[in-house]
């Protein structure tokens, strides 16, 4: 007890005669003059009274959307739907069409609209990191397992879409594009739109179910490989034709071509050389955790230097890492939550920014949104449910692919979000393919739940 009062009356002496000598070195410099030049001046300093106000906004925002994210993607889980689809909701909610037109002044203080470049930047970095992990994820095993079924099925629920897409384009390009680019550009666009299917989603709808062992579950598993792989590089060529004046399409196609050998024959080396190095130290240090990052950040690089996006670069290097080794799920450990739980929900709020229900107005505007989900679902279903049985797949089976390749979620709102950034869509179009990507992914799990539980009948748990 007497030490402890010492110490204190120490402490305490000891911060009065601070206090005392700053005062008295005050007291000396009171009287200086400064000479010195100004200097030049402070580089990347915020050139505006509001930049401390950003950031108090930009933090306040991650933190809402943080919440609202987690509360409904829980309460998403609870009615057997993906936790991705209530985190959509959750950004969409977030944004002018509900918080906005509900709460205007709340709305202006949680996402006002001086902040969406900073979420911009936030989302697209967590974007492209989260296409990285989703090429990591994806095995390309896969792609060798029923392979003739797995390679016409995936086709079919490509090209069907696709070119039904291109079709639909046909009367949606003088009603609803915005004039920037000819129709081609546009049709590819759209016939993208229609025909992506989003493997993480529907690899998680598999797994809550226990359904990714059985023979449906390995059959769509690989259809959406394999779609994931084409649908990206549709993509890139449509994104291609967006930037490429008619002179310089052959030499982004051609720098395009020339890096995916280069990231397959070279890139591949160096990964399948990192995991046996990974191997024998027992560990990912975090050189060769950086060594991932600058790679993972050059890839992507490239191909937004190229003009196809930096999200293909990113996919594209992580396929070539074998995704069941050691460094694979040391790069998912140290990755997949910070992604997950935090910037993807910013992606998600700052597309619900973007996404005005209120501009979907009158009768013409609600029947294409309609249409818009109608020619989405039967292009996807029919082309998926004709190939399958054409393979050999009983109906059950077959309609239970085609519901299950109408998954698109997140990969459809990446889709979207290029293609109003670029300008091929319109805010009102885009809109209305929200619409579509969030109820055609939403009616996935209890239409699938109808298939494969009605009569009492359940498919074949071994895989064939």
């Amino acid at each position: 007890m007497i030490r402890r009062s010492r110490s204190a009356l120490i402490y305490a002496a000891t911060l009065v005669a601070s206090i005392g000598a700053f005062f008295w070195i005050r007291s000396l410099g009171r009287s200086l003059v400064s000479t010195g030049a100004p200097g030049p001046e402070v580089p990347f300093r915020p050139t505006t009274s509001e930049a401390p106000g950003i950031l108090l906004h930009v933090l306040l925002a991650l933190v809402v959307v943080l919440i609202v994210a987690r509360i409904l993607g829980a309460m998403f889980r609870r009615l057997n739907q993906p936790q991705v689809m209530g985190e959509v909701v959750a950004g969409i909610l977030l944004g002018p069409s509900f918080l906005g037109w509900l709460a205007p002044g709340a709305a202006s203080q949680v996402l006002p609209v001086n902040t969406a470049p900073y979420l911009a930047v936030i989302a697209q970095v967590g974007v492209v990191l989260y296409m990285f992990l989703v090429g990591l994820d994806l095995d390309t095993a896969l792609l060798q397992k029923r392979t003739q079924a797995a390679i016409a099925i995936s086709h079919a629920s490509i090209v069907v879409p696709f070119l039904l897409g291109a079709a639909f384009a046909l009367w949606l390009y003088p009603l609803y594009s915005t004039g920037v680019f000819s129709f081609t550009t546009f049709a590819l666009f759209i016939g993208v739109a229609m025909s992506i299917t989003a493997f993480p989603v529907l690899a998680r709808i598999l797994t809550d179910r226990g359904m990714q062992k059985t023979r449906l579950g390995v059959l769509a598993l690989a259809c959406a490989a394999i779609d994931d792989v084409t649908a990206w590089c549709l993509l890139a060529f449509a994104i291609g034709v967006a930037h490429a004046q008619t002179g310089s399409l052959l030499f982004i196609l051609i720098t395009t071509i020339g890096f995916i050998f280069f990231v397959l024959l070279v890139a591949k080396r160096g990964a399948l050389w990192l995991v046996r190095r990974q191997t024998a130290k027992g560990r990912t240090t975090q050189d060769m955790f950086a060594l991932v990052c600058a790679a993972l950040l050059l890839s992507a690089l490239v191909t937004e230097r190229i003009g196809v996006h930096a999200l293909f670069g990113a996919f594209l290097l992580g396929t070539v890492i074998p995704h069941n080794s050691v460094l694979a799920c040391d790069i998912r450990a140290r990755c997949e939550d910070l992604v997950v739980v935090l910037l993807l929900p910013v992606f998600f709020a700052f597309t619900g920014m973007r996404t005005q229900i209120g501009l979907v107005h009158g009768t013409r505007d609600w029947m294409a949104c309609i249409l818009i989900i109608g020619v989405a679902s039967l292009g996807k279903f029919g082309g998926s449910f004709l190939a399958a049985r054409w393979t050999g797949s009983h109906w059950r089976e077959a309609a239970s692919l085609g519901v299950l390749m109408n998954t698109r979620g997140l990969m459809e709102l990446i889709v979207l979000n290029v293609g109003l950034d670029l300008g091929v869509l319109s805010p009102v179009l885009f809109t209305m393919f929200v619409f579509m990507a969030v109820i055609t992914t939403l009616v996935t799990t209890p239409i699938l739940h109808l298939l494969t539980e009605s009569r009492g009948e359940s498919l074949d748990p071994t895989v064939k």
